[in-house]
């Protein structure tokens, strides 16, 4: 199995920028994809962004030029880079890594952004 550990969330004011970590630890495939969601109450859970092993990347359009998802391969880890935040970014923030086979789940961060 695959444990997911995210960190880096909180609470910043619109316009402002945080910085999400995800680290991945145990049975480690080379070919994987790894990505955010983000879920609000009573909300369905959101893709936001995933990347690819080889970097390629996509996005939802409401965080297109804003978010930046990154990973660092040798160290199995995946980062989301927030910036512009806006009120309705705010939400639970998780880390998912998937195979062809498998999927995994981070416990999630919370990310509240208010004045």
């Amino acid at each position: 199995q695959v444990q997911l550990v995210e960190s880096g969330g909180g609470l910043v004011q619109p316009g402002g920028s945080l910085r999400l970590s995800c680290a991945a630890s145990g049975d480690i495939f080379s070919i994987n994809t790894m990505g955010w969601y983000r879920q609000v109450p009573r909300k369905p859970r959101e893709w936001v962004a995933s990347i690819a092993i080889d970097g390629r990347t996509n996005y939802v359009d409401s965080v297109k030029g804003r978010f930046t998802i990154s990973r660092n391969n040798a160290k199995d880890t995946v980062y989301l880079q927030m910036n512009s935040l806006k009120p309705e970014d705010t939400a639970v923030y998780y880390c998912n890594y998937r195979t062809a086979v498998y999927e995994y789940w981070g416990q999630g961060t919370q990310v509240t952004v208010s004045s």
